[in-house]
This record gives C-alpha cells, sequence and structure tokens, in this order.
C-alpha cells in the first residue's frame, strides 16, 4: 500500500518523489489546523532569538561561572516548559552552550553529555563547543535535514515532519497524495512518533563521516525499523537510558516504554491519546485527565476498574492520587535534574518492584516521607488488588 502512495504521489506531482514545500504551505488550506499548531511546543521547540528577543528566558542580569556567553551570542533557543538551552552558530554548524536554565526552578543548570552516557559520545570530543548539534540533535527539531550541508526546509516539528514532503499534495489535494499517520498500521502510525521520541542509533552509522544520534533518512510511511534501531536493555541491569526493570529512566523515550506496552500490543496508536495539532490540554491531550483514559477504561468496559474510581484508587475522586496517570504513568523519567515526565509503559510499578529493581514507584513518589514496606502493606489493605502482586521482598 506505501509504494503504491508512492507511485500515485510521484505522477501527480510530475515527478519520481515530492518535495518539502514548508508548514505556512499547507496553513493555506489547512488554516484551523495550522493556527492549533502554530501555538504548540511541536512548532516552538527552536526560536529565533534575533526575530523574538522576548523568547529568552534564562537570568543574565547577574553573573553565573556556568554561564559563559552572553545573549548577544545566542542564535537559537531551544526549549521552553521544562529547559532551555542556547544555541550558537560557527560555520554551517550549530552548538549548544554549556549551561541550560532550569524553568521550572529558574536556575542555571550545566548542559554536558558525559562520557560514557549517550553512545554517541566516545565519537565526539569532549570539548561542548566541538559536538555539534547537526548530527546528535537537530534532525528532530528540523524538516528535511540535509546530512551534506546541514541545511533545512524549516526548524521545528513542521507539518512535513509527520505527513512527509507536501509538494504532491498541494498541486493536487487528495489523500493519495500525503501520508496522513492516522491513516497507516498501527507499526507505522506509532514510528511517526517514535522517531524523535526514543533513544536508539540508526543502523547505517557513519553518515558524511559523522555519526548520527537520529534516524537519517526515515520519512513518514515508511518502517522507522529500517532505519533505526532502539536502545537494547537487559533485565537486571541499570543503563544511561532504563532502570533495571526495563522502564525509561531519561526523557524522550516515550517510543521505547510505550512499544513495550499492553497498550501498544492491543492496538493503540499515539494519535488515540495525542493530538500533536494542539488542542489546550495537558501534553496536547485529546481529552483532559482521567476523561483520555475512562473513554477506554469505564467502570462498564471489561478493561475498566469495575468499581468507582474512588474505590480503585483508594484516594478521593477529583484528588491528584485519584489520577489515572498518577498511577499508571508514574513522573518517573528524568528530564532536567529535580524535573521528571510520566512513564509510557503504562504498568503500575509495584513497591516490590522498586525494591527488586531500584525503580520508583507511585506510592513513595506521592508520599515522600513513607518507604517501599509501608507502602507494600498498605497496598495489601485495598479491595481487588493482588496481595502477591504487591507482596513486596
Amino acid at each position: 500500500m506505501r509504494i503504491f502512495t508512492l507511485l500515485i504521489v510521484g505522477s501527480v506531482a510530475g515527478f519520481g518523489q515530492p518535495a518539502f514545500v514548508g508548514s505556512a504551505k499547507c496553513g493555506g488550506c489547512h488554516k484551523a489546523i495550522y493556527d492549533r499548531w502554530k501555538k504548540t511546543l511541536m512548532a516552538n521547540v527552536l526560536q529565533d532569538v534575533k526575530a523574538k528577543p522576548e523568547v529568552i528566558l534564562g537570568d543574565f542580569s547577574k553573573p553565573n561561572e556556568l554561564v559563559t556567553f552572553k545573549k548577544e551570542d545566542i542564535v537559537f533557543t531551544y526549549g521552553s516548559k521544562w529547559k532551555q538551552r542556547y544555541f550558537t552558530k560557527i560555520g554551517n554548524d550549530y552548538f549548544a552552550f554549556p549551561a541550560q536554565w532550569d524553568v521550572k526552578a529558574k536556575v542555571w543548570r550545566r548542559y554536558y553529555v558525559r562520557d560514557g552516557t549517550d553512545w554517541w559520545t566516545k565519537h565526539y570530543p569532549a570539548e561542548q563547543m566541538q559536538r555539534p548539534t547537526g548530527p546528535t540533535c537537530d534532525g528532530c527539531h528540523s524538516v528535511n535535514f540535509n546530512t551534506k550541508d546541514n541545511s533545512v526546509t524549516e526548524w521545528n516539528v513542521g507539518c512535513e515532519k509527520c505527513h512527509g514532503a507536501g509538494s504532491a499534495h498541494a498541486a493536487a489535494p487528495s489523500k493519495a497524495t500525503i501520508v496522513n499517520p492516522g491513516r497507516l498500521d498501527l507499526v507505522r502510525s506509532n514510528d511517526v512518533c517514535i522517531q524523535c521520541h526514543s533513544e536508539g542509533r540508526p543502523l547505517n552509522n557513519p553518515v558524511n563521516g559523522r555519526y548520527y544520534a537520529w534516524p537519517v533518512g526515515y520519512q513518514p510511511g515508511a518502517r522507522l525499523a529500517d532505519y533505526w534501531q532502539l536502545e537494547e536493555h537487559k533485565l537486571g541491569e541499570k543503563s544511561f537510558t532504563h532502570y533495571p526493570e526495563g522502564s525509561a529512566i531519561k526523557n524522550r523515550m516515550q517510543g521505547n516504554d510505550f512499544v513495550q506496552s499492553a497498550m501498544h500490543n492491543k492496538g493503540v496508536k499515539c494519535s488515540s491519546c495525542h493530538d500533536v495539532h494542539g488542542t489546550g490540554n495537558a501534553a496536547d491531550l485529546i481529552k483532559p485527565g482521567n476523561g483520555m483514559c475512562l473513554q477506554c477504561h469505564g467502570m462498564d468496559s471489561p478493561n475498566g476498574p469495575r468499581q468507582t474510581i474512588a474505590v480503585h484508587s483508594q484516594h478521593k475522586e477529583g484528588s491528584t492520587g485519584s489520577e489515572c496517570a498518577a498511577c499508571h504513568m508514574p513522573e518517573i523519567a528524568s528530564e532536567i535534574e529535580g524535573t521528571f515526565v510520566r512513564s509510557h509503559t503504562f504498568k503500575f510499578i509495584p513497591p516490590s518492584d522498586s525494591e527488586k529493581y531500584k525503580v520508583p514507584n507511585a506510592c513513595v513518589i506521592c508520599h515522600k516521607d513513607k518507604s517501599n514496606d509501608w507502602a507494600a502493606k498498605e497496598l495489601k489493605k485495598w479491595p481487588h488488588v493482588s496481595p502477591w502482586r504487591v507482596a513486596g521482598k
């Protein structure tokens, strides 16, 4: 089916492969969606400080030993929700300065990928300003990154990052001339998101003499596994990317988590929960809070808790503890020091796993003054909860 689509695209456009045209071109016909997308984090990962100097969040008003650069040196900001990093340009390469602004804590923190952490560190100099972002970052923060000259069609996660090159569709709008991730099969649909929301390495490396840390050559509609290998995990071993039981230990690994989940195995797509065009809900969820989960896991569903939320969670309905995500998507993946994002395995992590594998569980994340032993004893009192599952040591 994918080959058939490409043949149609080529014949409609009048050439072998469609070209990239930029998101603004898409906005001409899809204005409502385009306007929503323009407000999302996806559309604003990188910000041009010359055009928008106000996007710089870091405090440059007083000296800090980590900050070895000035506002005038910044070309791009990267991020705005949890952290903000600062890029400069040298030749046709971009480089991230060795300090980042912690948006939540409002403090400067060092930015440096230590040796022996990410696999690519051994292929680049130890000096931060000698590690170009092109091969290590920029393929996920742009559309149509060219590995030969570092040029892009546009910066940020534009329409064509998920829908593929759009010239044929712009010339002859139809379902046959564009990739719609929602209409792809389970694997190819989720691959569109996993291309950037995962830790791994290209199957073919180096490329033009450089080692790349994003899936070079992949385009929406293809199988990501033909271009990209997810970071492997060995049960019982803690690594830079995984807790010993297999959950992601760092951010940008939602894909690594998700492909091992029961949700994925049952046919759930990333787009089943998220609308990356923007919704106004946290994480661009299609519905806010428990409403997202309960449409499939309601009390009347065979996949539901079969009790009220209060009985199932043993927390007052409407409280933080009664949120589905609090227990089934605990914040255990590190974003920046002191800030964690949600796991996407969707499995409840019992205190016994915390003891055995040193992976945090939701109980002691919220009840910070309590122990795993306390949590295990409390869970044994819960109705409809298997005492063997939470038995502990």
